[in-house]
């Protein structure tokens, strides 16, 4: 299942969700929670879209639980310090792993980490998403999707793409558009998503896939031209830009999403309890707000779907990373 295209589901039903309360009788089988501070471990910089999320979190559901929520950046090894210590926690409920598509590109891509990324957590809910956009650098001779392609299928290997490394979302999304379009591009891999993005603005790369969030400051300043959003609708951010599903790419649809997982082993109305509280606050008036201006929407789904569209999304890269003979670095 693609995720975008649950979008809109999730979403309704989860409004629906969260306006039902805790079933007694479970509480009554589940210790108080919570009964002291809760850490939430963001794999990522501080300053990055995700970190924003977690903290946009981690400061509302303090009033809402009646504890104090820390966000506890764990960076490194692309992800795996954080998810590691998040698979050593306790499946109490005190310790919140932030996840990201890098979380589900994982298991396809390490063949040895050294936890199981589909079972040893349990998600609590897909937080918030954005689509990525193709952009590429505005001396390419393209204005549109269909030039771009055109152009790369007229000198086959002659255009490149950049990434943020082997096994990116970046580097998986250039080959999603390549089999998608039937082009060849040729794949430029740097060390960090900033450093592939200064030399696009440079004219060094051709083109990217990025996220939204990332990409949209530099394409309302003129230094990026954006050719189509990896949704099935165009973005209200990007008007005037194409959706995949325009630009007949149909299966160039794909998300940068944020969510939320514990310990696989977590009571289930603490996990519910979680779920209930972050949907909240995520659809709130400011939160959709404060989302809104990292250039994402609330999905606040349930922890059922939340965990189906986690799987779906590591079979999806499994397959693209097989496909295309990608090797982690």
């Amino acid at each position: 299942m693609i995720f975008t295209r649950a979008l809109a589901a999730a979403a309704t039903v989860a409004t629906a969700v969260t306006t039902l309360s805790l079933s007694a009788a479970a509480l009554a089988q589940t210790p108080a929670y919570p009964t002291k501070p809760i850490t939430v471990i963001v794999p990522y910089s501080v300053g990055g879209t995700t970190d924003i999320v977690a903290r946009l979190v981690t400061t509302q559901l303090g009033n809402s639980l009646g504890q104090s929520l820390i966000a506890d950046n764990r960076v490194g090894g692309g992800g795996q310090i954080g998810w590691s210590a998040a698979a050593r926690s306790a499946p109490d409920g005190y310790t919140l792993l932030t996840t990201e598509m890098s979380f589900t590109i994982a298991p396809g891509l390490f063949p040895k980490l050294p936890f199981d990324g589909r079972k040893d957590f349990a998600h609590v809910i897909t937080a918030a998403a954005a689509p990525h956009v193709l952009v590429i650098n505005p001396n390419v001779p393209a204005k549109n999707v269909q030039e771009f392609v055109a152009l790369a299928k007229a000198k086959p290997g002659s255009m490149n793409y950049g990434s943020g490394g082997n096994g990116t979302n970046t580097h998986l999304g250039g080959e999603l558009f390549k089999s998608a379009a039937g082009v060849e591009l040729v794949h430029v891999p740097y060390k960090g998503a900033g450093q592939v993005l200064t030399d696009l603005m440079a004219g060094q790369v051709q083109a990217l896939v990025t996220s939204l969030p990332t990409a949209l400051p530099h394409i309302k300043s003129g230094k990026l031209r954006a050719l189509v959003v990896t949704s099935d609708t165009r973005s209200p951010l990007l008007p005037d830009v194409p959706s995949a599903k325009e630009a007949k790419l149909p299966s160039f649809v794909m998300d940068f999403w944020v969510g939320f997982a514990v310990r696989a082993g977590t009571p289930a109305p603490i996990i519910d309890q979680l779920n209930h509280a972050i949907a909240a606050t995520l659809t709130s008036a400011d939160g959709k707000r404060r989302l809104a201006e990292q250039g994402l929407t609330p999905v606040a789904n349930t922890p059922a779907q939340a965990g189906q569209l986690a799987a779906s999304e590591m079979q999806r890269w499994a397959a693209v990373i097989k496909a295309a003979g990608i090797k982690a670095e």
